[in-house]
């Protein structure tokens, strides 16, 4: 039997990166109490210092960081554009957050591709592969990008999935590089502002 179809070491894996998503939220919370503790989700003025003090070194950090993020998809994207924003502003975190969040999508495109599906059922629930198995039949094109640019399926599981497809490589990048833009802008944007108003009511 081929090792990539065995539904233990599937299970396994799910299971794994299960826990890590556990663990990486624990540790956003961690993050988070001490940000705020140390001020620096209170302050922009004590936010900005911060990460200057990092200088080049915490953008490439955070940009590895949101690569990371769509290949092993551990924690809510949200959070990530969210920190970005917190981090480098508006316009730079979103910047930044579509550097990292376009390359990474490439990348599980890439490894989709390379691997073929049976890596899809190793990283994803089955639940989750059958509910999107159906837009592969026919008009995946449409589907996909409908999804890239509204925020409203999971984008990280898509780019696997387009992997698996015929999809060219030129049809992927376009969709990906124009179709990013809008859904990342309304998660840095809007999170960021629903925590601004979180702060203000908790100050």
């Amino acid at each position: 039997m081929n090792s990539s179809n065995n539904p233990v070491q599937s299970n396994s894996t799910q299971a794994a990166l299960q826990l890590l998503s556990i663990v990486g939220l624990c540790l956003c919370v961690v993050l988070a109490i001490w940000g705020w503790r140390a001020g620096l989700l209170t302050s922009p003025d004590a936010m900005a210092a911060f990460v200057g003090k990092a200088g080049a070194a915490g953008i490439l950090l955070f940009v590895a960081f949101q690569i990371v993020q769509v290949v092993l998809p551990i924690l809510p994207g949200g959070l990530g554009c969210l920190a970005g924003v917190l981090l480098f502003g508006g316009l730079h975190g979103f910047f930044y957050n579509y550097i990292g969040i376009c390359v990474g999508s490439l990348l599980a495109f890439a490894i989709a591709r390379s691997c073929g599906r049976p890596l899809l059922h190793r990283l994803f629930s089955p639940s989750l592969i059958q509910r999107y198995s159906s837009w592969t039949d026919r008009h995946f094109a449409k589907w996909f990008a409908l999804a890239i640019f509204l925020p409203v399926a999971p984008d990280d599981f898509l780019c696997y999935l387009a992997g698996t497809t015929r999809m060219s490589w030129t049809q992927f990048t376009l969709i990906i590089l124009l179709g990013k833009p809008a859904a990342i802008a309304l998660y840095s944007l809007g999170l960021a502002a629903v925590w601004t108003q979180v702060i203000a009511y908790l100050t």
